[in-house]
């Protein structure tokens, strides 16, 4: 009896090192029918998701992707010495659309998520916040060609925000880190793991 390997939609981010590899992924990618949009971006690790990922990089090419097999065969042809990481998402929390053009992806991971009410309740916060376009629960995993010293514990619980403003990414930036503390004040643990602003669209 054959079990099915589901499939998830989500957000792929690999470094951009101006070199070979990189050059061949972009140029897989702005062909693929599995990437839906594609950017040129700058990454922020948070101080508490950093020593985990000592390899990480400044620039990344960012493909929110369809199917996330497809995008895994992809980037294991290639792996680099900085970290490339997977975001699945799961279960959409919503999606809507927002009038201002999308220029920030902000990541975060709940140091537990207990059950669906607690997600439900999380929904509820972030829906009043009026510029975020999609919000999605899922995993990371990743690939890098250097082991990393410690293993990521959290790796099950990443929320994904895409946030739309016309406004600066530092102060996008401030937004989102309203909207944690908004969360945290509920009671949960929302911890910051990545920041990611969009500085050109490549498909």
């Amino acid at each position: 009896m054959s079990t099915e390997t589901l499939s998830y939609s989500g957000y792929a981010c690999a470094p951009y090192l101006h070199n070979q590899d990189s050059l061949e992924l972009k140029d897989s990618w702005v062909s693929s029918k599995n990437i839906e949009k594609l950017y040129f971006v700058t990454g922020t690790f948070s101080s508490d998701s950093k020593p985990y990922f000592s390899t990480s990089a400044n620039h990344y090419l960012l493909a929110k992707f369809k199917n996330n097999s497809i995008v895994e065969k992809e980037l294991s042809k290639h792996v680099q010495e900085q970290t490339s990481f997977i975001f699945n998402i799961r279960d959409y929390l919503f999606e809507r659309e927002v009038e201002e053009k999308t220029n920030f992806i902000s990541i975060y991971y709940l140091e537990y998520a207990d059950d669906n009410d607690d997600l439900c309740e999380i929904a509820g916060s972030l829906l009043k916040k009026e510029k975020i376009e999609i919000a999605g629960f899922g995993d990371v995993s990743t690939t890098c060609s250097i082991p990393s010293k410690f293993t990521f514990p959290y790796s099950g619980n990443m929320v994904t925000l895409e946030v739309a403003s016309e406004k600066s990414h530092q102060s996008v930036k401030k937004y989102c880190d309203q909207t944690q503390r908004d969360i945290n004040r509920r009671g949960f643990t929302l911890t910051s793991f990545l920041s990611l602003s969009i500085l050109d669209n490549l498909k």
